[in-house]
């Protein structure tokens, strides 16, 4: 594997595939291709997805440095600001109509973090000085509504009045704080920082990293705790493979950019821990990743997403410690897995969504979605690019 393979399936694949889901009569994006293929014109279109979308073209024009991306960047843009974002109560709706108007108008933090992180990559690439404010506007939201003195609340109505967080609760428990919206948020505000430099971000930044490091690392289980109640006491014995390999390293980006050599040195040893366990526990074969682990019994199923991460996470620990060629190795084999495996070879598709653990797909789920845009896949092209790591290792 090398950066000129992946940056060739970036141009001559994944992007061509995103180009091709514009919609160009009633507003954004397509918001649903199933596994038969088939574009569902009228489907619902999530604001995660779009706000995914609007990150992938304005990295994509940052990263390769073409302006014509700039274009479907501009169009996930004006869908945002017009049709998303809801202009009497402020925030961003769930998701909208395909022709644009709001169909489940609840105002998630997860949410709103996701619009904060295309806005901001989308005013690094165009300039766009109203992206920025809409950024702001948004996060001056969340720290006004979505917060208490323990950390940030996560379900919220149209009005931001607090309601049941059953958006971002699985495995059959409902849970007040999530691993998975802190990590996000300070992946948003990481990237809002990067592009502002405002000492406020940096600030919330300081205490999300706190909190990580107090209340959700567990130590002595090696791992992140995934859900919690609303004093950070975990309600489920759950590791998310996943999630882990990903906050390896996302964690160690934001350290990068605040720049503060005491949260570096502490955070460090969190990250690696993740990642070496990562390695030692949730791999098939040092070719793929499974999915989970409840109660002590692995979900053996492979997760598209879950093994962008994990090349990324693996890349970023050798880069951290190069006497660790097995990550490097690893993510070449994991590449190989996703080539063999997990990228559609029927014309016009992207990448299958979940595999059985023989690696057949599963075809109850979809192509394309609200919860599967371009963002990890992507996202894993752009940074092995950028960090210029060539993973063609001997095996």
């Amino acid at each position: 594997m090398e950066v000129k393979e992946i940056k060739e399936y970036l141009i001559n694949h994944l992007l061509p595939y995103w180009m091709g889901l514009k919609d160009d009569r009633h507003g954004g994006f397509y918001g649903e291709m199933g596994y038969d293929g088939k574009v569902k014109y009228t489907s619902v279109k999530g604001c995660i997805y779009h706000s995914r979308i609007l990150w992938f073209f304005s990295n994509a024009c940052l990263t390769l440095k073409n302006k014509d991306y700039l274009i479907y960047a501009d169009h996930a843009y004006d869908f945002l600001k017009n049709k998303l974002y809801d202009r009497k109560y402020g925030g961003v709706y769930w998701t909208v109509s395909y022709d644009g108007y709001p169909e489940d108008d609840d105002k998630h933090t997860y949410n709103q973090a996701f619009a904060i992180y295309g806005l901001a990559s989308y005013y690094d690439a165009s300039g766009n000085k109203e992206a920025l404010a809409l950024a702001f506007d948004l996060y001056d939201k969340i720290e006004s509504f979505c917060k208490d003195e323990e950390g940030y609340l996560e379900g919220f109505d149209r009005r931001f009045i607090p309601k049941s967080n059953d958006k971002l609760s699985e495995n059959g428990i409902i849970a007040d704080r999530t691993m998975n919206t802190l990590l996000h948020l300070l992946e948003a505000y990481t990237e809002l920082y990067r592009v502002s430099h405002e000492d406020k971000v940096a600030s919330c930044i300081r205490k999300m990293l706190d909190v990580l490091a107090a209340k959700v690392y567990n130590p002595a289980l090696r791992r992140l705790d995934v859900f919690f109640d609303l004093n950070w006491k975990s309600i489920i014995d759950l590791h998310s493979y996943g999630h882990d390999i990903e906050a390896s390293w996302l964690i160690d980006r934001t350290c990068e950019v605040l720049d503060e050599d005491d949260y570096t040195r502490k955070i460090s040893v969190i990250t690696k821990d993740l990642a070496d366990h990562i390695h030692s526990v949730a791999l098939d074969n040092a070719s793929s990743v499974y999915n989970e682990c409840e109660n002590g019994t692995v979900d053996r199923k492979k997760v598209w997403w879950v093994q962008a991460e994990a090349i990324l996470g693996f890349v970023n620990g050798y880069q951290k410690n190069p006497s660790r060629i097995d990550y490097l190795r690893t993510a070449a084999r994991i590449w190989d897995y996703i080539k063999q495996y997990i990228i559609d070879p029927r014309e016009g598709s992207e990448w299958f969504n979940e595999l059985h653990e023989d690696g057949t797909p599963i075809n109850s789920m979809e192509i394309a979605g609200p919860w599967k845009g371009p963002y990890h896949n992507g996202r894993m092209c752009f940074e092995l690019i950028n960090r210029k790591v060539e993973l063609l290792i001997r095996r």
